[in-house]
C-alpha cells in the first residue's frame, strides 16, 4: 500500500504526515541525528494503513470511549457502533478513520480539512507548523448537523519509551472505575503516579485519564539527548497510557476525560449548536540536551 505522505521541515526538525490515514503525523525526526521524537513509523506501519500504529492523529468529536451505546442530545438519543474490532466501545470520534483533503501546504506549514457526516456533520481543519524545532498542532472542529451535539476534542500523540525516559505533568485528580468498568468517579493522584516533579514512567500499566492540568507538560529523554517542552490549550485534562514492556508511551491532551458523555455534569464537553465551533492546541518543543 503507497501512501502520499506531505513532508514539512526547518532548521531542526522534519516532518511526515499521511493525510489519507486521518489525517497522521508519521515521523517527526531530529535534522541532524535522526532521532525520533515521536513513535517511529516504518513501511509497514504505513503499510497498515492504521492511524494506531504511526506518530499522532486528531480525535474529534470525541476522545476516547463512551459507554451505553451512544449518548443523549437535546433531540434525543444518539447511537453508536463500535468503531474497531477489539474494542466493545466506539473510541477517539470518527475523524481518525477517514481520509483528509490537503488545503495549504508548505515548507513549513500543512493545513488539512475533513468535512464529515459521521455520526453527525461537521467540519474539521489540522494545522501543523514547524519552526525553529518547535511542533504546533491546531485542531479545530464546527458543527455542521441543524441537532444541537456535544463535542470534546484531543490528539493521541505515541512518544518514544526508554529506561530513561522521564515525564513532569502536574494533575489534581485521577479517573478510577469500579469492577472493570470505565471510569466514574475522581480520586487524588496517587504518589506512584504523581508527576508534579520529573520522574521516570511507572513498570506498570497506566491507562487512566488526569484532571486539573495546567497544560504543561515536560518529556525529557536523556539518554536519547533531548527533551520535549510541551503546552497545551483547550485542555485541561490529558490521558496517559503506559503499556507493558512497549518501546513507547502516550501522553494525549484532551477537553475531557473517558465517557464523560455519561459523567455528572458531562465533563470538559461543549454542546455546539449549528456554525458553533471548538478547538484544542498542542505545541513540542525539542530541545538537545
Amino acid at each position: 500500500m503507497s501512501v502520499p505522505l506531505l513532508h514539512l521541515q526547518d532548521p531542526l526538525t522534519r516532518l511526515s504526515i499521511a493525510p489519507e490515514l486521518g489525517a497522521s503525523l508519521v515521523n517527526w525526526q531530529a535534522s541532524a541525528t535522526g532521532q525520533a521524537l515521536l513513535r517511529p513509523a516504518d513501511a509497514a506501519a504505513l503499510a497498515s494503513g492504521s492511524p494506531r500504529r504511526l506518530g499522532c492523529y486528531p480525535l474529534v468529536p470525541w476522545s476516547n470511549r463512551i459507554a451505553e451505546g451512544g449518548f443523549q442530545r437535546p433531540d434525543g438519543w444518539l447511537a453508536l457502533a463500535p468503531n474497531t474490532g477489539h474494542d466493545p466501545y466506539p473510541i477517539h470520534g470518527s475523524a481518525w478513520q477517514q481520509p483528509w483533503q490537503v488545503e495549504q501546504h508548505s515548507e513549513h506549514h500543512a493545513r488539512l480539512s475533513l468535512d464529515s457526516t459521521l455520526p453527525f456533520a461537521y467540519r474539521a481543519t489540522l494545522d501543523v507548523h514547524l519552526q525553529e524545532g518547535c511542533l504546533a498542532i491546531d485542531l479545530q472542529a464546527t458543527h455542521l448537523d441543524s441537532a444541537a451535539s456535544w463535542y470534546g476534542l484531543g490528539l493521541h500523540p505515541y512518544f518514544p519509551r526508554h529506561p530513561d525516559t522521564r515525564l513532569q505533568a502536574q494533575a489534581r485528580t485521577v479517573w478510577l472505575a469500579e469492577n472493570g468498568a470505565l471510569p466514574s468517579r475522581q480520586a487524588a493522584v496517587p504518589d506512584h503516579w504523581n508527576f508534579a516533579r520529573a520522574r521516570t514512567l511507572p513498570a506498570t500499566v497506566v491507562d487512566h485519564a488526569f484532571s486539573e492540568w495546567p497544560g504543561h507538560c515536560v518529556i525529557e529523554q536523556p539518554g536519547a539527548g533531548y527533551r520535549l517542552l510541551c503546552s497545551a490549550s483547550g485542555a485541561e485534562h490529558f490521558l496517559l497510557f503506559c503499556p507493558h514492556e512497549q518501546p513507547f508511551f502516550c501522553f494525549e491532551p484532551v477537553s475531557h476525560p473517558i465517557n464523560a458523555h455519561h459523567l455528572p455534569g458531562r465533563p470538559g464537553l461543549r454542546l455546539l449548536q449549528q456554525g458553533e465551533s471548538i478547538s484544542l492546541g498542542l505545541r513540542m518543543h525539542y530541545q538537545p540536551m
